[in-house]
């Protein structure tokens, strides 16, 4: 191995580290000899051996440039990597060099000492401005009973058996089955999609644009009327958006659900319960059990976002773009296993655009990621090994073929999302956290905004 090379570490902004390395000339010239030896193999000249053609005749075939760049290339690569094992430097990235190559190999003289400056992406240190004390806001969230009955009377409505309506018009919660056909009110061109026979229409609120149900609403079986609608200004068709439009309806058939009744039978095909009131047992604590973790979810969100406000670091430019990397990854195998075709989807267009989208995200995921890790070596937060092997035999219990599971990587993941719970743990036990009020449920509204949304056609 060479001597020890003379390098000066300097720190640069975005976690990023400077070296200055003095080559000696030994070492620079040892590179051209090199060099010249790797290039005369390659080179076939009538009447020589290869690897015997005369130095001043290799010369004057290859050109001084081209080895002169040969050898520079050879030494630099050389020299970083000497570099950082000598620094015991962890780098995040490949070198560069600070004034490019061509300026560096103007300056290159085989057998002199020279000094090249490169930059590099380091691992970043980060700290925390305050541990303890912390405050955050969290939105309430309570178990609500009316849940429970709600869900069982969903469940209800998806066992129900339609039955022929006979004697009424239709009504709210009718299934109703017509023909139509639709029409643009300002040019009377057909509308893409707006035509159907015998579909079945739910007759609830907002399952299609606005007009359409209403207008079949009070209609008898074999009725025909002329509905005026209006699609939304968000359609998803952007041709439709917020026009008006017509629909010539028939209703040729009318039913209604029979909700099956409340009784034993039906929670014992329901569930795997015996009785409603097991049943019902059984939800409550479903849903007390789902409003607690929603909630520690929300008061753990808080304080991270709480923990991350008093985080000083530097992210270096190639972390963050691993980081987009990941989340496009995630992304794409989330599409494929949708059944859709990644490679036609991703675009070049497309993945540019998502690295642009992504990257806030990237960001604040390695923010968090650093700002646990601050707090643990802070507060010298750890988790205990046999913790850590109790829990990797019981995850591992879980695998139908432990052989294709690699150790390391197993007993690593599950590392960190013990030492994640221990530190979120502490975190609250240290901080305040206050309870606001919920935002306006939207969860129901947004199911009836993207029901209301659907073409005529769609729906059912």
């Amino acid at each position: 191995m060479s001597s020890a090379l003379k390098v000066k570490t300097s720190p640069l902004p975005g976690s990023r580290l400077a070296l200055e390395v003095e080559i000696p000339g030994g070492r620079s010239q040892a590179s051209y000899e090199a060099a010249v030896n790797k290039l005369s193999r390659s080179v076939r000249l009538p009447g020589f051996r290869p690897g015997k053609v005369p130095r001043p005749v290799l010369l004057q075939q290859i050109g001084p440039l081209r080895i002169r760049a040969t050898a520079l290339e050879d030494l630099v690569d050389s020299v970083w990597r000497d570099a950082l094992a000598q620094e015991k430097i962890e780098a995040l990235s490949s070198p560069e060099l600070s004034e490019g190559f061509e300026a560096l190999l103007e300056r290159f003289n085989p057998g002199d000492a020279l000094v090249l400056t490169l930059e590099l992406d380091v691992q970043p240190t980060p700290s925390l401005k305050a541990t303890t004390g912390l405050t955050a806001e969290a939105e309430a969230v309570s178990f609500d009973p009316a849940r429970i009955d709600e869900l069982i009377e969903q469940s209800r409505r998806q066992r129900a058996t339609l039955v022929p309506v006979e004697g009424r018009p239709a009504a709210n919660g009718d299934v109703a089955v017509v023909s139509f056909s639709g029409s643009y009110a300002d040019t009377g061109e057909p509308i893409v999609g707006g035509t159907a026979e015998a579909l079945e229409v739910e007759l609830d609120d907002g399952r299609m644009i606005p007009g359409f149900v209403e207008g079949i609403l009070g209609m008898t079986i074999g009725e025909e009327r002329q509905v005026s609608c209006q699609f939304p200004d968000d359609y998803p068709q952007e041709d439709a958006r917020g026009r008006a439009a017509s629909f010539a309806i028939t209703l040729s058939d009318l039913k209604t659900r029979e909700l099956p009744a409340l009784d034993d039978a039906f929670a014992q095909e329901a569930s795997d319960k015996a009785t409603v009131a097991e049943m019902r047992a059984d939800l409550e604590t479903r849903l007390r059990d789902d409003a607690e973790r929603r909630a520690r979810n929300g008061r753990q969100e808080a304080l991270l976002n709480a923990l991350v406000e008093q985080l000083e670091v530097e992210l270096p430019e190639s972390l963050i773009q691993q980081e987009v990397r990941s989340l496009i990854e995630q992304t794409a195998s989330q599409i494929a296993q949708q059944g859709m075709d990644v490679k036609k989807l991703f675009t070049q267009e497309l993945v540019r655009s998502l690295m642009d989208t992504s990257r806030p995200e990237a960001v604040q995921r390695l923010k968090r990621t650093f700002a646990l890790q601050a707090l643990a070596e802070a507060e010298a937060i750890a988790v205990e090994p046999a913790v850590i092997d109790a829990k990797v035999k019981e995850v591992s219990k879980g695998f139908s073929d432990t052989s294709k599971i690699d150790p390391e990587r197993l007993r690593l993941a599950v590392a960190d999302d013990l030492l994640r719970e221990k530190l979120l743990e502490w975190l609250e036990a240290n901080s305040t956290v206050t309870e606001k009020a919920p935002e306006p449920a939207a969860q129901a509204s947004e199911g009836a905004d993207k029901a209301a949304t659907e073409p005529p056609a769609a729906a059912g």
